[in-house]
């Protein structure tokens, strides 16, 4: 154990600075979906503030990596973290003015995406330097774990917070530990400038005397004048080399559709037939079973087959939870769906980080985690913008229009949160349906 400690000194620094700073940021983002949504009623608008947040991701991510193996990742990563905190304090200091409203938000947002577009490669790529391959899985886990806890602990600490000191004291506690995550990579996280070399260091080779920056690009695979788009063309040519990591990222792209799909139609769901307390209590189930999922991600054997693993991780979420919402009346079984849902999630991520991990070369990961950023994650916003105005203008108008003695109203309730229901319902058709569609693709079904 003390061995483990000391090889994972660095990465443990990381990982617990910067889940504490995440844990500010998501209860800031709680605080801020509820104001949206009692201000506005609206799933769209409320949805809006991730679409916000996910588009500029997804259209820019395909140069990021490039950009991050061109620039010191830790000075990305210091730079990105800064400026997120800027946009909140313009948070802050709207909302005492008195002059907050939902399109500064949107704005913000945007602002927020553009610098994690730019952040995210470079902390996956400083996770990988800094992590043995021995320990992948492991660390997979632990990160897991934080996410788990922070899922866990958002809605609780951001309605008490805001019950005793207002959404301002959140915001302020958001850039508490935006301080502390800043201050620790700043002095206590040293990080190489060129990938190449510190993987060379970390694999026990001998550090070589030669000038760093035009190492670290070749090492990289990159010539020192390659331009951006030829940079960023790397990761897509090595997709299209490798079609089982390629289709994996799409089957992880129709996923995230679908649960998109449900994250914009849950708001308006609780909170239309309950309150945020009890929308706390759902997501605070959800945090429980990652937490129990990464808990046992962390320490689980490695299976025969990750792919597989995979699979039937997502299929057994598609089937549970959705028509878990879709068709309980009380929060005691939405908050079992919860469970249901997400417990072997962690352990499809872990599995899923352990596959690109081990079978994308460190050189090449940066531009290909940002193809992949764009490829896998731009049904996000989709889903999003898909579930709010189903919900808004489809479903909650259809839903309003039965019989309330009919057999819909039977099956999905009735008044406002009953069309959020019925669209639970088309989610779990449509998510199993992906998952048996996926397994059977050959490219997919040759890495079992």
């Amino acid at each position: 154990m003390k061995n483990t400690i000391k090889e994972l000194k660095l990465f443990i620094i990381l990982w617990l600075t910067q889940s504490f700073s995440t844990l500010g940021s998501s209860m800031t983002g709680f605080a801020l979906v509820i104001w949206v949504y009692n201000g506005s009623g609206s799933a769209l608008k409320t949805a809006l503030l991730t679409i916000c947040s996910y588009a500029p991701y997804v259209v820019m991510s395909i140069f990021a990596g490039a950009i991050s193996d061109k620039w010191n990742k830790k000075t990305v990563m210091l730079v990105c973290d800064s400026f997120a905190a800027l946009c909140t304090v313009a948070v802050f200091a709207l909302l005492k003015s008195g002059n907050l409203q939902v399109q500064h938000l949107y704005i913000l947002n945007a602002l927020n995406g553009l610098m994690n577009t730019i952040q995210q490669p470079a902390s996956d790529v400083a996770v990988t330097l800094l992590t043995p391959e021995k320990y992948y899985q492991k660390t997979s886990g632990m990160r897991s774990l934080s996410n788990s806890l922070v899922t866990i602990l958002t809605p609780v600490f951001a309605a008490a917070v805001v019950a005793f000191a207002g959404i301002e004291a959140v915001i302020a506690f958001d850039l508490f530990t935006f301080s502390a995550a800043f201050l620790s990579l700043l002095f206590l996280i040293p990080l190489p400038q060129a990938a190449g070399g510190k993987a060379k260091e970390l694999a026990g080779g001998k550090k070589e005397d030669v000038d760093e920056k035009q190492s670290g690009e070749e090492e990289a695979g990159r010539k020192p004048d390659e331009g951006l788009w030829q940079t960023a063309r790397a990761g897509i040519d090595y997709l299209r080399a490798n079609k089982g990591i390629l289709w994996l990222m799409l089957f992880l792209a129709a996923i995230n559709f679908v649960a998109s799909v449900y994250e914009a139609a849950l708001p308006a769901m609780i909170l239309s037939k309950e309150n945020e307390k009890v929308l706390g209590a759902v997501n605070t189930c959800v945090g429980i079973a990652t937490l129990a999922g990464s808990v046992a991600a962390t320490f689980l054997k490695a299976p025969k087959s990750r792919v597989r693993v995979i699979c039937n991780c997502l299929l057994f979420s598609m089937c549970t939870e959705n028509f878990m919402l879709a068709f309980g009346k009380t929060p005691v079984l939405w908050c079992i769906g919860a469970l249901l849902g997400w417990l072997f999630i962690p352990l499809m991520n872990a599995n899923m980080d352990v596959v690109f991990r081990m079978t994308i070369p460190v050189k090449m990961q940066g531009r290909v985690y940002s193809v992949r950023n764009t490829l896998q994650f731009f049904t996000i916003p989709l889903g999003y913008f898909c579930g709010g105005l189903l919900v808004d203008r489809v479903f909650e108008p259809w839903m309003a229009a039965v019989p309330q003695n009919g057999i819909l109203a039977a099956l999905f309730g009735s008044g406002k949160g009953s069309g959020a229901a019925f669209l639970f319902f088309v989610a779990g058709i449509a998510g199993m349906a992906v998952c048996l569609i996926f397994r059977r693709v050959k490219y997919i079904r040759e890495m079992w």
